[in-house]
């Protein structure tokens, strides 16, 4: 037994690897060209919603995929990633201040959806552990903690009007007011979303698929965090919609349903996001800053660099 999740194999090991690579490879396919983007998260998903979904989705399947929760987070990433494409590829939006209120609206209804979701499982009772729905649920303290964290994670959004289109042969949609500390509070959070909520499922939903978004943060290019998240997200949903049996029969690594691990996960998330809450606020009170206006974090190495780089 490990700590997080059961121990696993060589091959475990390979197939969360080819999970992570797989993601990064066709998010940069989709940052590629816009038809490519518009092939992988329009045509695609439109061709698997009347073709696919509503048999390997259908609503109480034996995988879990078929719950409201799945279907909507579905579609709000791949509606984040297609109003992303708009205000890089549509002058007009480009241009539009108003335009720049979707990303950060977006990005908070996904946070949302999963708060709602931490609260609901708490609301199970499930103290003991047992399937809800075809997943493995243990209600707890931590649903609480983690529901709040989530709540701080979006009242640290900042900086949206500072939203730019990049120039150059790849139109990427750059935050620079997006920096670390709020990413890292994020990758927590959901990370702890996943162990609490899909906690069988996330060894690929929460490690693989954060790390597949990170890493091309701060690696590959600088400033798009959202940008990765969406896509990512975006294909993996698809992908688990397309493939339910994937994280429950052909791949399966558990958590080791240990309730000591689902305290410190939670525990971890909400210190972090209240210790940012707390730097921004007084950031904000120290320069007179007003969070619906201003970008925060302009005198940082962070936000500069991502400045000069694009």
């Amino acid at each position: 037994m490990g700590i997080l999740y059961e121990q696993t194999d060589i091959m475990g090991w390979a197939i969360w690897c080819a999970v992570l690579f797989g993601l990064m490879a066709f998010n940069e396919l989709a940052r590629s060209s816009k038809w490519f983007g518009l092939i992988l998260l329009l045509v695609l998903p439109l061709i698997l919603t009347v073709t696919v979904w509503p048999t390997t989705a259908a609503p109480g399947n034996e995988y879990g995929t078929g719950n409201w929760f799945n279907w909507a987070k579905t579609y709000s990433a791949l509606a984040g990633c297609l109003g992303f494409m708009a205000i890089c590829y549509i002058p007009k939006l480009e241009k539009s201040k108003f335009a720049f209120y979707f990303p950060p609206l977006i990005l908070a209804f996904n946070i949302l959806e999963a708060v709602f979701r931490d609260f609901q499982c708490f609301s199970y009772g499930a103290f003991d552990g047992e399937y809800i729905n075809h997943l493995w649920v243990m209600s707890g303290p931590w649903n609480i903690m983690n529901g709040i964290a989530g709540l701080l994670n979006i009242v640290t959004i900042c900086g949206w009007l500072g939203i730019y289109a990049s120039k150059g042969k790849r139109r990427d949609m750059m935050w620079p007011d997006m920096i670390w500390p709020w990413i890292i509070a994020y990758d927590l959070w959901n990370f702890a979303y996943t162990y609490n909520c899909i906690a069988d499922h996330s060894f690929y939903c929460g490690l693989a698929l954060l790390l597949s978004c990170t890493i091309p943060a701060f690696v590959i290019k600088k400033g798009m965090w959202l940008q990765h998240r969406a896509q990512t997200l975006g294909f993996w949903t698809m992908f688990i919609m397309t493939f339910p049996s994937f994280a429950d029969r052909i791949a399966p690594v558990a958590t080791t349903h240990n309730p000591t691990m689902f305290f410190i996960v939670s525990f971890l998330a909400l210190a972090f996001n209240l210790v940012l809450a707390v730097y921004q606020f007084r950031k904000i009170k120290k320069n007179k800053l007003n969070p619906l206006k201003d970008e925060l974090y302009k005198d940082t190495k962070a936000y500069q660099s991502v400045i000069s780089e694009n």
